[in-house]
């Protein structure tokens, strides 16, 4: 009976024993449990390797242009009659086919701007609204100078001369444009399209001098190089702040460096229609850094 009462004794220890150290083990199971199932926080979409586009952005940067000015035809040989309108020697003489088309000329150095939009994106296409402003400050200024002599037919001897002069200087110009693009993770190439508004100070000037010698048709004296009355004369105009329109098209590729800051490479093709006679063409290599919200 002894050791029945032993070995039932040890049995309810044992049984004691082990009902305790698995009550531990469920109260800390759950514990363990919920440490092991903890997810990692998710990564931003910048070190998954992806990149959100979308969005409001704001930057700016620096560009090196190089701009064309075309005279145009016509400008200056429409000045050249004006000034001797109303007269026997311009009725007698085409005063415009004696002003040749004045050549094209070139300035190109550095330009600073800044710029803002909106990216829409349509699974990895991105269609964008960007407006940009940017400070010029190209000119161009080219000049000639002709001088004749010409009888006319009441036997007057005309010595005149014709000095014309052609200018313009591109203080500044802003575009509205479209953006079209292609997501591919943290680089997106992209084209642009739209409009441009500049800024021009303007000139098309023609200095003419008339000189004359002839019969006096009352007295018969000889009238010898005679200044022509309202001579030397100046025709056309000095304009400042001058408004041209045109086009602007352009391509190139942000890259996203951070969650928020992206820099560019760009491209961008800008032309004037004719403004007071000269045609503007502006090609600028360009780079930037910008913000995305």
């Amino acid at each position: 009976m002894r050791i029945r009462s032993l070995i039932l004794t040890g049995v309810a220890a044992a049984g004691l024993v082990l009902a305790v150290d698995r009550a531990a083990s469920a109260a800390d199971y759950p514990v363990l449990r919920g440490s092991q199932q903890t997810e990692d926080t998710p990564p931003r979409d910048f070190e998954s390797g992806t990149f959100n586009w979308s969005g409001f952005y704001f930057g700016g940067g620096a560009g090196v242009s190089d701009t064309k000015f075309q005279p145009g035809s016509g400008t200056m040989q429409d000045l050249a009659r004006f000034a001797f309108r109303n007269t026997t020697l311009g009725n007698e003489v085409d005063m415009g086919a004696l002003v040749s088309d004045l050549p094209s000329k070139r300035d190109s150095g550095a330009t600073f701007f800044g710029f803002t939009g909106y990216n829409y994106l349509f699974g990895d296409a991105m269609l964008g609204f960007e407006a940009d402003y940017t400070r010029s400050g190209h000119s161009y200024s080219v000049s000639d100078y002709i001088a004749r002599r010409f009888i006319t037919s009441d036997g007057t001897v005309n010595d005149f001369s014709l000095s014309s002069n052609q200018g313009a200087k591109l203080h500044d110009y802003a575009t509205a444009r479209l953006r079209m693009g292609w997501a591919y993770g943290r680089i997106m190439p992209f084209a642009t399209i739209g409009g441009v508004v500049g800024r021009f100070d303007t000139t098309s000037t023609i200095d003419a001098t008339w000189r004359f010698t002839r019969t006096d048709p009352v007295t018969g004296a000889i009238q010898n190089n005679v200044v022509a009355s309202g001579y030397p004369l100046r025709v056309g105009a000095t304009k400042n702040n001058v408004y041209g329109f045109g086009l602007a098209v352009g391509g190139g590729i942000d890259m996203a460096l951070t969650d928020n800051l992206f820099v560019r490479a760009e491209y961008q093709l800008i032309r004037f229609a004719d403004i007071e006679g000269t045609t503007t063409t502006v090609n600028t290599a360009r780079v930037a850094a910008g913000l995305k919200f």
